[in-house]
């Protein structure tokens, strides 16, 4: 499971011209699943993310994390995370995760968020060509790789 997380000032997702969801000064998580990731990857991910400290204390140091200051999280799925470039310059996502054994996680892994963070999760849309907007705020952005826990 791949995440790039963004801190941000405000994010929202668009779909088919409606907006969808959007949140204030939180984490935008843009979420890749492959078809080796499990249940133990969600937890991992979560916890990691509800405890990740890049949000300003009093001093100005990132030492807060999203619980701390109250934040937000909008999730928004995202295959492109696995493109393989190797050869030539057409990506392709073989490594992106079916439909079938994705959405499952995806949706386990939105729903633990929220209970982490005490507060309802923003996502997109499985599966649907979104627009994202954001204000990265720092800019602030941590890319993480469940398959890398060490």
């Amino acid at each position: 499971m791949r995440a790039v997380i963004q801190r941000v000032t405000h994010a929202s997702v668009t779909i088919e011209g409606q907006k969808k969801a959007e949140i204030g000064l939180g984490f935008l998580i843009l979420l890749g699943i492959c078809d080796e990731d499990s249940m133990e990857d969600v937890e991992w991910l979560v916890k990691k993310i509800a405890n990740l400290r890049v949000f300003d204390d009093e001093n100005g140091v990132m030492n807060r994390s999203i619980l701390d200051v109250d934040g937000n999280c909008l999730v928004v799925s995202q295959f492109t995370l696995y493109a393989s470039y190797k050869k030539g310059n057409r990506p392709s996502w073989f490594r992106a995760g079916s439909h079938e054994h994705s959405i499952p996680l995806y949706e386990a892994f939105c729903k633990q968020l929220s209970e982490a963070i005490r507060k309802t999760v923003g996502t997109g849309e499985f599966g649907a060509d979104m627009k994202v907007e954001l204000l990265n705020d720092g800019p602030v952005t941590i890319c993480m790789d469940t398959k890398n826990k060490e």
